[in-house]
């Protein structure tokens, strides 16, 4: 942003903090009312706009009460394994912003990307078997109808620190250790969608690519103040395979013996290009889109002659923006980076998780 737009937008901040305040203070007052679902839920959310590897760790909630091991400190597993999971999340991009799109019902994919967004999309995908996925800005009405028509008993709330409407049973924040504070402005001159001492009302912070990170002690002395005893785990999102677009896995020599042009539409396009590039990568091109960009196949052809000039042979992007490549023909060959959170004292994480799900009001 340069110097001028900056100074304009600074007042807009200023309004954007007074509605955000007096937001809070109704929900704190109980002006504004919330409502609880007779299901405990587990809320994934974060405090600044753009990429904090948010929707990895949703995955990551989900396999751990599926899988329901907490370790030697966790309750018991037959207290939490078995139950019928579903994520709710807003649905960002999605053609129809206010309708209710069932993405997945946890045994087959019931959505595309245009319908459902990209992000639920993504997770309707990596999550068969585990969780349904409800995309519908109104949570507590998409909340309801799967208690209802899928026999949920647990949710996970996508996107849930600001969606106080729903009451929770825990609150997870993701912070990106190489922007934590995005700016330490409020949007839209920075991007934090709410004052950082909010983060009190978190039970626990997740401080995603912490590998990336230049201070990692810095970010974690800044957050520890704000969030008191609670827990502050470290995070870092780790490769595990390249594949075709819209294919299969292949092994890493056919991608490694390439030159590739990386592009991406991320909250974070950096830490894609720094991580393809920490995976062994030659990647002479890069190209950043904005979050959730709508490819053309005009645009596509574009990007691809770019490539082609800067002497790479092939492409690759994320496992997001594979989605909303999938109606396009890509003129040379497209490969997929995916990737998983890895997160430090995990089984301390996971036994917060069940914990808070078995000792739920919704389950006495």
């Amino acid at each position: 942003m340069n110097t001028r737009a900056s100074v304009l937008m600074m007042p807009l901040s200023t309004v954007y903090r007074a509605l955000t305040e007096a937001r809070l203070a109704a929900y704190r007052s109980g002006l504004f009312r919330t409502s609880t679902l007779p299901a405990p839920v587990i809320s994934v959310g974060n405090i600044t706009t753009g990429g904090t590897g948010k929707t990895p760790l949703v995955e990551w909630v989900c396999r751990t009460i599926a899988r329901g091991n907490a370790g030697e400190n966790g309750p018991p597993q037959d207290l939490i394994s078995k139950k019928t999971i579903c994520v709710l999340t807003r649905g960002y991009g999605k053609l129809n912003p206010k309708e209710q799109v069932l993405v997945s019902n946890s045994v087959e994919v019931l959505a595309n990307e245009r319908e459902a967004g990209d992000e639920p999309l993504l997770l309707a995908r990596n999550l068969l078997g585990i969780a349904a996925v409800i995309s519908n800005p109104d949570r507590v009405s998409a909340g309801e109808w799967a208690v209802r028509n899928l026999g949920t008993e647990v949710f996970v709330l996508d996107d849930g620190f600001q969606h106080l409407r729903i009451a929770r049973d825990l609150d997870i924040v993701t912070i990106d250790a190489t922007n934590p504070f995005g700016g330490g402005e409020m949007l839209p001159h920075g991007r934090l969608r709410e004052p950082i001492r909010s983060l009190s009302r978190a039970d626990c912070v997740v401080i995603t690519r912490s590998d990336q990170a230049g201070d990692l002690d810095s970010v974690k002395g800044a957050v520890r103040p704000l969030v008191g005893t609670r827990p502050v785990f470290s995070s870092r999102m780790v490769p595990t395979e390249f594949r075709r677009l819209g294919g299969e896995s292949v092994d890493g020599p056919e991608v490694l013996n390439q030159t590739l042009g990386a592009f991406c539409g991320v909250g974070n396009p950096a830490s894609f290009f720094t991580q393809v590039r920490n995976a062994g990568l030659r990647i002479p091109f890069t190209r950043a889109f904005p979050d959730h960009y709508k490819y053309s196949q005009a645009g596509i052809d574009a990007l691809v002659g770019e490539i082609q000039a800067s002497g790479a042979t092939g492409l690759i992007t994320t496992a997001k923006d594979a989605t909303r490549l999938s109606a396009l023909k890509v003129g040379l060959p497209c490969y997929v980076l995916e990737i998983r959170i890895s997160i430090d004292e995990e089984e301390r994480l996971a036994g917060m998780i069940l914990a808070a799900i078995s000792h739920s009001p919704s389950n006495k």
